[in-house]
C-alpha cells in the first residue's frame, strides 16, 4: 500500500506503508539515534509527535518486550529510509511492522530521510499529515489538513501519558524512599534507581505536595514527559512547594522544565528540538563534557532565572548553548534536560542518579 507525508509547508514525501494501515495527524521530528528504535516508539515523551529516524536502517533487530520503555508505543506514527522486516537477534519476539500494525501505529518506508531531516532543521518542527491513498493524493487537501492540526503547546498530553493510580516497587530491604512523580515516565529511570536500592513510589503528575509528602520520601524524583512545560501551571506550583519543603528533588527532562518555571524561570520551543543520543553537555562546575541522550522540544530560558530565585544554570548544551541543568545554592535540589537514564544512548550519565542517592544520603 502507498502512502504519503505531506507537511504544513506544502513538502511531501512519498513510500510505501509499514505497520498499521491508518492515516495519522502530528508534528514530526527527526531522532539521529543509531539503534533504539522501539525504545524511542515507547518513550511517553514523544506523545503527539511523528519520528523520523536518520539512520537509514530501521528494524534490523526486530522487537521484544525486553527493550520496551513504557506500555505501548506512544509514537503517532514511524518514517524511516528502510523498514527491514528480515530481523536477526535472539531476544526478537516480531518484526518492527507486525508490531506498528499490532499497536495501531502507521509508518511510512522508503523515504529520503535525508531530506526530510534537512528541511526540519531549516524550517523548524512542522505539523504533517500521514495518508494512504490510491491513484492520486490530493496533496492541497493534505496541506490544509496538516495546517489545521492543534499545536503540541495547546494539547494535554501529559494526561494521557502519566498513571492513574499510585505503584510501589518494593527494594530488597531496608532502602531509601524515593516518590517518583509520573509525567511519562521511562522504565529505565525506575530500573535504574531500584538497582541502586531504592524503595519507589511511583505517584500521578496530578497528585498534590501534601500527596507526596505524606508518603515521607527521603527523595523526590520529577520525570520526563511530553508536551509544553507551560501549559502545567498547576503541576509547577506543586514542584515549587516541594522544593520549599526541603526534601531532596532531582528533575529530569519536563521534570528539569518544571523545577524551572517554580524558580519563575520562562520555557520556549526549540527549533527542531533535541532528539538523539548524541548530545554534548558541559558541565559548568567542572568542566566535564558529557555525551548525553534527548529528548524533548522546549528548554529553560537561562536569561529569565531570577538571581534571587536561589538557581543557578549547571550545565549548557554545547551545540546551542540552551540549558541543560539547573542546581540550587542552598537546597537539596538539582536537575538535568536530558536523560541519565539512555534507553537508547549511552550509560555514560547514570552518575547523576548517583549524585542524587548521595545527596539524599547526607539529608
Amino acid at each position: 500500500m502507498r502512502a504519503i507525508l505531506v507537511l504544513e509547508d506544502g513538502s511531501h514525501f512519498r513510500g510505501d506503508s509499514i505497520g498499521a494501515p491508518i492515516d495519522a495527524e502530528a508534528e514530526i521530528v527527526f531522532n539521529t539515534c543509531m539503534t533504539g528504535y522501539q525504545e524511542i516508539a515507547t518513550d511517553p515523551s514523544y506523545r503527539g509527535q511523528m519520528v523520523c529516524m536518520t539512520y537509514p536502517l530501521i528494524g534490523n533487530y526486530g522487537v521484544s518486550d525486553h527493550y520496551a520503555e513504557s506500555r505501548r508505543p506512544w509514537i503517532s506514527a514511524f518514517v524511516v529510509r528502510e523498514s527491514i522486516d528480515d530481523y536477526s537477534n535472539w531476544r526478537a519476539e516480531g518484526g518492527l511492522s507486525a508490531w506498528l500494525k499490532h499497536w495501531g501505529v502507521p509508518g511510512l518506508g522508503g523515504v529520503d530521510t535525508r531530506a526530510l531531516t534537512r528541511r526540519l532543521r531549516a524550517r523548524g518542527t512542522m505539523r504533517a499529515v500521514l495518508a494512504h491513498y490510491e491513484g492520486t493524493p490530493d496533496v492541497v487537501a493534505l496541506v490544509d489538513r496538516a495546517r489545521n492540526i492543534t499545536p503540541l503547546s495547546e494539547k494535554d498530553l501529559i494526561s494521557e501519558a502519566s498513571i492513574a493510580e499510585r505503584y510501589r516497587i518494593p527494594a530488597g530491604g531496608p532502602a531509601r524512599r524515593i516518590v517518583v512523580v509520573d509525567c511519562g515516565i521511562k522504565q529505565n529511570i525506575l530500573r535504574s534507581l531500584g538497582r541502586r536500592g531504592a524503595d519507589l513510589i511511583v505517584v500521578p503528575h496530578l497528585a498534590t505536595a501534601g500527596d507526596v509528602l505524606a508518603l515521607n520520601p527521603d527523595g523526590i524524583v520529577l520525570s520526563n514527559g511530553p508536551g509544553d512545560p507551560a501549559a502545567l501551571p498547576g503541576v509547577a506550583r506543586t514542584v515549587g512547594e516541594l522544593i520549599e519543603s526541603g526534601a531532596p528533588i532531582l528533575g529530569i527532562c519536563l521534570g528539569h522544565q518544571l523545577i524551572g518555571i517554580a524558580a519563575r524561570a520562562t520555557t520556549s520551543r526549540l527549533r527542531f528540538g533535541h532528539h538523539g543520543g548524541n548530545h554534548p553537555v558541559k558541565d559548568l562546575a567542572d568542566g566535564h563534557v558529557h555525551i548525553t541522550s534527548q529528548n524533548h522540544e522546549f528548554q529553560v530560558d537561562g536569561d529569565s532565572l531570577p538571581r534571587d530565585s536561589g538557581f543557578v544554570v549547571s550545565q549548557i548544551n554545547l551545540n546551542d548553548g540552551s540549558v541543560e541543568g539547573l542546581r540550587h545554592l542552598t537546597r537539596p535540589v538539582f536537575s538535568v534536560q536530558y536523560h541519565p537514564e539512555g534507553a537508547p544512548g549511552p550509560q555514560d550519565n547514570q552518575y547523576v542518579f548517583d549524585q542524587f542517592l548521595e545527596l539524599v544520603g547526607r539529608e
